[in-house]
């Protein structure tokens, strides 16, 4: 179970980056194109931007920047305060970073279940981005998935606390 967690939420970063790396083209591209037309209006043409291109963006954006998140736990890479927590015993520390993962864990889950909601009512409402006219809900599952992906990552950190302690 662990191996299979570690390997999908490794290959939904992943996945993320390719977002990232579509609206880095696409951002490209439509700069790109404003160039040219500052260009070809010099000769009285025109070259025009990608239609949809914000829309686009905002969509992709809402995926991509949580699928960072259960990676992000599963290499410990939040930021952590440890000004104090270094001083303390061994044991407090154990305790306190137990607790954390335990409220990451909840946290997680409380925002998969609010993010599940917002799709339901999304989707009932019919909402539709303003240029390109994509259904907004499909969008929410990337977040719902990232959320309970890290969720799960840190109930199993949880657990191998519990294992090491």
């Amino acid at each position: 179970m662990r191996h299979w967690l570690e390997k999908a939420t490794t290959w939904w970063a992943v996945a993320g980056g390719v977002l990232l790396l579509l609206m880095i083209l696409v951002t490209v591209t439509n700069v790109g194109a404003f160039a040219l037309d500052r260009l070809a209006r010099l000769w009285g043409a025109s070259v025009p931007a990608l239609p949809g291109y914000e829309d686009f963006v905002r969509l992709a954006i809402s995926c991509a920047a949580l699928m960072f998140l259960p990676y992000c736990q599963l290499k410990r890479g939040h930021v952590a305060v440890d000004l104090f927590v270094t001083r303390m015993p061994s044991g407090v520390r154990r305790i306190l970073d137990a607790t954390a993962l335990i409220l990451l864990c909840a946290l997680g889950l409380f925002l998969a279940y609010w993010m599940t909601l917002g799709m339901i009512e999304t989707r009932g409402d019919g909402a539709v981005s303003r240029v390109l006219g994509w259904a907004e809900w499909p969008f929410y599952l990337p977040g719902i998935v990232s959320l309970l992906l890290w969720a799960a990552i840190s109930a199993l950190q949880v657990a191998g606390h519990a294992e090491s302690g």
